[in-house]
């Protein structure tokens, strides 16, 4: 670290972090250990998983290895019951909570007719009422200690529209995080700290392997830099409440100025994460209740007159659109249908509009002009300018995704895949 002058309170500081198994809430949980804290991993996987790494065992090693004294529990947030009997254990066994990190979290990045209903009802039962129900049995606990603070893991709350279009069911249980934030501070504003924490780019957890696949860290920090972030945070006497910190921002105040040291790759470009405007002209694309400039309405007006024409207009020869699926199609290989096993169909709107396809599915595969021959898994929305971006490298399907030039509909993680075959065709287109 750059700066050292900060320390947990004491080392009987007692954390109770749901989702502490892996990931942000696992890092969190190690930096606390160093100064000798008292660690409750309150998370789901007792027994190895298929395919994520670690158990509340294995992290409860890793937190006794690093200092601090651990207390592994088996805790569904879903679950009322399993979050009281962890809350009474870990009373029992240290005395006292002083700190609660809301860490747990679901996530399906669909729309809303490509989102079942038994994700909705876990991505609001584990992000919303999870947070809630475990800051509820906490915050008896909590008043009693000397600088109590409940740290959610959610975002500030931006109402730009781009942010709910696309995933609107998980926007929806993110911000419900952030609004126990808003509510419980000023509730127990004197007594318990309440505060939201957020990364300004994307982090590398399994999670983010699981939805970009293999190549997606280069994209990505470290989880350091959210341990660091809350750490400085939870430090912070309890008057400090009621903030929706991004972890980049709080920490060049507290003096880092090498970010480097959180890159997985640094020098390579980072992935924005979601709900924080990029800065790019999306930055301005809020409707007019939001403060839309002037310049961007006029802006709106000539990009909705340029786009104006007949749908069927079909892409000229040789068009930009059709060069690169020309393309697309000399560099089929039996390596990319294997790997990927995705038909993909893109409605492109625009100049050379209409119909695409590429076919990573059927034997030795293929692209070209209007329907694929089977359903296709995702479906891609986008103007034709964007697309030839995309496929030429000049754009990046997540941050096209993110900022609204892209939807999506189908299979997320195989949208993601195609990225890994975007980075092998740039340089041939």
């Amino acid at each position: 670290m750059q700066y050292t002058e900060i320390h947990i309170p004491s080392s009987g500081c007692t954390l109770f972090i749901t989702g502490a198994s892996r990931g942000i809430g696992k890092a969190i949980a190690l930096k606390a250990a160093k100064d000798g804290a008292n660690i409750v991993i309150a998370a789901k996987t007792a027994e190895p998983h298929r395919t994520l790494p670690g158990t509340i065992y294995t992290a409860a090693a890793e937190i006794e290895a690093a200092g601090g004294k651990a207390l592994p529990c088996v805790v569904n947030v879903r679950e009322e019951q399993q979050v009281i009997d962890a809350v009474e254990k870990a009373v029992k066994t240290f005395g006292g909570i002083d700190i609660l990190v809301n860490n747990a979290s679901a996530i399906s990045l669909t729309g809303t007719l490509e989102t079942e209903t038994k994700k909705v009802n876990l991505m609001m039962e584990v992000n919303v009422r999870g947070t809630y129900l475990t800051s509820k049995t906490c915050l008896p606990h909590l008043r009693k200690s000397r600088n109590p603070h409940i740290l959610n893991l959610s975002p500030p709350m931006n109402l730009n529209p781009m942010w709910f279009k696309n995933h609107c069911a998980y926007t929806i249980s993110k911000y419900g995080m952030s609004m126990c934030v808003l509510g419980m501070a000023e509730e127990f504003r004197g007594e318990v700290a309440v505060n939201a924490l957020w990364p300004k780019t994307a982090i590398h957890t399994a999670a983010m392997d699981m939805l970009g696949g293999h190549g997606i860290e280069k994209q990505c920090r470290k989880t350091d830099i959210l341990a660091d972030a809350a750490y400085c945070i939870l430090t912070k006497p309890k008057s400090f409440t009621g903030n929706f910190i991004i972890d980049e921002v709080l920490l060049r105040e507290e003096g880092v100025k090498d970010f480097d040291v959180y890159a997985i790759a640094p020098g390579h470009p980072l992935m924005p994460d979601f709900f924080l405007d990029v800065e790019t002209d999306v930055t301005a694309r809020k409707q007019e209740r939001y403060g839309a400039s002037q310049a961007f309405k006029e802006e709106k007006k000539l990009s909705s007159s340029q786009h104006e024409g007949p749908e069927s207009a079909p892409a000229k020869p040789l068009s930009p659109v059709a060069e690169t699926f020309r393309v697309i199609q000399g560099a089929m290989s039996e390596e990319y249908v294997r790997s990927t096993q995705g038909v993909f169909q893109f409605e492109l709107s625009g100049d050379e509009g209409g119909t695409w396809y590429i076919d990573l599915k059927t034997k030795g595969g293929s692209a070209g002009f209007g329907k694929p021959s089977e359903t296709a898994d995702v479906v891609m929305s986008m103007s034709s300018a964007d697309f030839v971006k995309m496929f030429t490298g000049k754009l990046k399907p997540t941050l096209a995704f993110m900022s609204g030039k892209l939807r999506i509909k189908g299979n997320m993680t195989l949208a993601i895949k195609l990225e890994k075959m975007l980075t092998q065709l740039n340089s041939k287109l």
